[in-house]
């Protein structure tokens, strides 16, 4: 990997310009290879994502930064010239390459300009033609073909005036040179200004390359026209190096005018009479810097001026500057999609962790409330029969007199009566006799109906309200479309029966086909010859007898037997449905659990490598490669050493990570990604940056070099040399905030222990090395942790937040000790699988006489054996206050290494 890891010396008896040229031609090569890489990633990464299940919709990757990656690693670099004038333009692009390829205008009383834009490319043998855009070659005959050259001919440069061709005046000239400079990147040099010749606009060049513009000075002071030229450049945010050549090589320009100009700034500047009056324009331009010393984006290169031409060797490092701004933004555009996408992805697991978690406690809940409805309904049903009854005495009693008088002014349909109300024949009279029925059955209905929904109304704000929207939440997310809605239809013809019961009592029911036979029953034994006269009072008889002939206990037992049978029918098929619904969430379920499985195993940890590399070389380009200082210490994969600053940041720790396989790859990956997306926080360590460093023990390996923050000691070697318990309590105060900043990111640490707590020198604690921490959502059941802090659980596999709770346990017994001696029960085990069966048989830490009895209790209850009995941390956070207030601010004498007085 080739680092600018600062400015190069370009002093006497250095390389020339053209040997330079071939260095940084080759600038950041396995840089550029390697972004391509991740490009061609990034369209792996989106068919992941869809594999996952998740909408492309929902990333959030602009049009403008998908063209601009595309475009940073798919485009050559390429040396654009600009200039005042055609002599200068010259005289850098011959410096540039060595030879002198173009002729230098030297008079001012030459012909206005007229030259094409030239483009130089490698090429194994020298050649030159016009080619239009698209690298369309014109068959032209040139006067560089007529015999061997090395100066390109006048009459070739320049567009002819009488040439009627449109394409032969759109034309550039393309040399093809075999020139180690040209092997990594183009040169282009464009017409000026006012020639106004075909392709000689900036808009149209820079597009299609990583330009590195270079703008030649023959002048003092820049003309109108050229400052308006220059405002359009700045437009693009580009850096440009501006170079001044000697007077005498390039041609006066006609414009240029004298004085000095009274709209430039001057009091802006600490020492005005050092500053040229080029460098006054290009501020005023905002080209340069207007400060001394002024800082900007280190990210961005920065447009230079340089007035003697003999430091023209600067142009290496201004190049090495631009291609790394190109590199360095779209590895930030990549990682900033990397990044995005790792989140979705990290979300959609809490989601399908959520969904495989709540959808059975739905169901069961939906069955257990629907049944104590259906119970409570029976009882309802079941216990009112009795009142049922005395409510239809009553309601008839209270009715009777308004439903006489209803029935004698009940108007038959479509019989014909006189006025007198003459006999009719028998058919006419079983008519009006239906009719006077049917009219007090539809009275009695309503009243019947509107006493039971009284009876059972409470039912709704206990029942109907989260049963309904649990069933709605559990169909909507039912694959199955024809099931998404059958359950909610039986739980409504349950409700049916409780708060529609009119629905029971339609014509051809059971209590109306019972009225219907007592009546036809009392109609037979009425006694006439002949057919009675249809009269009010005969309606009223009529109405009258059909009343005192209804059984109030017969009728009360149909209704309360109707509204069992149908609360039965409509309970058997509610739980049939809800059968059926959850075999059909049980196989959505298994595919869920199945991609949470490939989201945490493999759709996330490929993205986080993608984001790792993305944002390392992104790193590495700003700030270059950390230098190793002495070994800290080590562990199981990887080194910490000192590292005197990088970045800004001093002192640092370096810890290489050389991961042994792609699994400890892609949790390495996992971990710098939480870590670089938590926010600070004064209780852990900050993590600066990484470095992948791809020649690592010589080249035999790669490494992860990952840059923090480093403190004073640890909590071992702090406990090793003794700390009060004042300090010790401060110290367990801060781990308790850290880890419950931790849990609110939904993160899980599942290492805390001594070493993984560094003190600063006032004996402040930051945790540090998050390799095993990872959100709930994201954890695979893996074993992890450091034996004598894990919790029992670990070893089931299944384990939430609280194992860094039970670690925390373990972690304020040895502050309470204020030594590194481990506990008995831990000391007599001589494997760690003795000692992982004696936690899960219950061993744990054994208290000692210097213990207060408060701390004892506390670390009792973090270490309980049952997760769901141990104290949150926001509980153990204000004990701990309490403790330390009383320990610590009351006690009257000095306290010992042991925390007594």
């Amino acid at each position: 990997m080739v680092v600018v890891e600062g400015p190069v010396n370009y002093g006497a008896g250095e390389s020339s310009i053209e040997e330079e040229g071939e260095r940084f031609g080759g600038l950041l090569e396995v840089d550029i290879i390697r972004a391509s890489a991740m490009g061609m990633e990034w369209e792996h990464g989106m068919d992941v994502f869809e594999e996952a299940g998740c909408s492309l919709s929902c990333i959030s990757f602009p049009r403008h930064e998908e063209e601009y990656l595309q475009a940073t690693v798919g485009s050559f670099p390429c040396i654009m010239i600009l200039g005042q004038n055609c002599g200068a333009k010259c005289h850098v692009l011959n410096s540039l390459l060595g030879e002198k390829l173009l002729p230098v205008i030297r008079s001012s009383n030459e012909k206005k300009c007229k030259r094409r834009r030239l483009k130089f490319t490698h090429g194994k043998r020298t050649s030159i033609s016009l080619a239009l855009p698209g690298q369309y070659v014109l068959v032209h005959h040139l006067a560089a073909h007529q015999g061997k050259w090395d100066t390109i001919p006048e009459e070739d440069l320049e567009i002819q005036d009488d040439s009627q061709d449109p394409a032969h005046r759109a034309a550039h000239l393309e040399v093809t040179l075999h020139h180690p400079l040209l092997q990594e990147m183009d040169i282009l040099v464009l017409p000026c200004h006012e020639t106004g010749a075909e392709g000689g606009k900036f808009d149209d060049c820079w597009r299609h390359s990583l330009p590195i513009i270079v703008y030649a000075l023959s002048e003092d002071r820049f003309t109108a026209s050229e400052e308006s030229e220059l405002q359009e450049m700045r437009q693009h945010s580009l850096p440009v190096f501006f170079i001044k050549v000697p007077k005498h090589l390039s041609v006066l320009h006609p414009d240029c005018h004298s004085g000095p100009d009274k709209d430039l700034p001057v009091k802006n500047f600490k020492s005005e009479k050092e500053k040229s009056y080029l460098y006054r324009q290009l501020t005023k331009l905002d080209f340069l810097s207007s400060s001394i010393g002024g800082q900007s984006n280190c990210s961005k290169a920065q447009s230079t001026l340089v007035e003697h031409f003999e430091k023209f060797r600067q142009l290496g490092i201004f190049a090495k500057q631009v291609v790394q701004m190109h590199l360095v933004d779209a590895a930030t555009v990549l990682n900033g999609v990397h990044c995005r996408c790792l989140d979705i992805f990290i979300n959609q697991a809490f989601d399908m962790q959520r969904d495989l978690q709540i959808t059975p406690k739905r169901l069961e809940y939906t069955r257990d409330k629907e049944n104590e409805l259906f119970q409570s309904l029976m009882s309802i049903a079941n216990r009112k029969q009795e009142e049922m009854r005395d409510m239809i005495v009553d309601t008839l009693s209270s009715m009777k007199e308004e439903l006489l008088e209803e029935a004698a002014n009940l108007q038959f349909k479509d019989i014909i009566i006189s006025e007198s109300g003459e006999t009719v024949g028998n058919k006419d009279i079983k008519c009006c006799i239906k009719q006077i029925q049917e009219l007090i059955i539809s009275r009695l209905n309503q009243a019947v109906a509107n006493k039971l929904i009284s009876s059972v109304d409470y039912l709704r704000e206990s029942f109907v309200g989260t049963l309904e929207r649990c069933l709605k939440s559990l169909e909507k997310s039912n694959q199955d479309s024809a099931m998404n809605n059958a359950t909610s239809n039986h739980l409504k013809q349950i409700l049916n029966a409780a708060y529609h019961v009119e629905v029971t009592f339609h014509s051809g029911s059971t209590v109306s086909r019972l009225l219907w036979e007592q009546i036809k029953q009392i109609i037979h034994r009425m006694p006439w010859v002949h057919p009675p006269a249809v009269t009010i009072e005969w309606k009223r008889k009529i109405a009258q007898d059909a009343i005192e002939s209804l059984c109030a206990s017969k009728l009360a037992k149909s209704i309360c037997s109707q509204f069992r049978t149908r609360l039965n029918s409509s309970h058997e098929a509610f739980a049939a449905s809800l059968r059926q619904l959850e075999t059909g969430l049980s196989g959505r379920l298994e595919k869920t659990e199945d991609l949470w499985l490939k989201v945490r195993k493999d759709h996330a940890p490929r993205l986080a490598r993608l984001s790792l590399e993305s944002r390392s070389l992104r790193d590495l380009l700003l700030h270059g490669k950390p230098k190793l200082g002495r070994e800290l210490g080590r562990g199981q994969y990887g080194v910490v050493y000192m590292c005197d600053s990088w970045a800004g940041h001093s002192p640092c720790a370096l810890k290489s990570v050389v991961p042994p396989d792609d699994k400890h790859w892609n949790d390495l990956a996992l971990e710098f990604h939480y870590t670089r997306s938590l926010p600070r926080h004064e209780r852990l360590a900050d993590l600066h940056g990484s470095v992948i460093d791809y020649s690592y023990g010589g080249g035999s390996s790669i490494a992860v070099l990952l840059i923090m923050e480093r403190l004073h000691r640890d909590l071992y070697a702090g406990l090793k040399v003794g700390l009060k318990l004042e300090v010790r309590l401060q110290i367990a105060l801060d781990v308790v905030e850290g880890i419950r900043f931790l849990h609110r990111q939904g993160l899980v640490h599942r290492d805390i222990k001594l070493k993984n707590v560094l003190l600063d020198k006032q004996n402040r604690a930051k945790i540090t090395d998050l390799g095993f921490c990872k959100p709930e959502a994201m954890m695979s059941g893996s074993i992890v942790g450091t034996p004598i802090h894990m919790a029992p659980e670990l070893f089931s596999g299944k384990y939430d937040n609280s194992v860094d709770v039970y670690a925390f346990g373990i972690l304020f017994w040895y502050l309470c000790t204020g030594t590194i001696k481990l506990p008995e029960a831990f000391e007599k085990c001589s494997s760690k699988d003795q000692l992982w069966n004696n936690v899960k048989k219950g061993a744990r830490p054994e208290r000692l006489p210097t213990f207060d009895e408060e701390c004892w209790q506390l670390m009792e209850a973090c270490w309980n054996g049952d997760p769901s009995q141990r104290p949150l941390l926001g509980i153990v956070q204000p004990i701990l206050q309490s403790i330390m207030d009383r320990l610590c601010k009351s006690h009257s004498g000095p306290l010992r290494k042991d925390g007594s007085t």
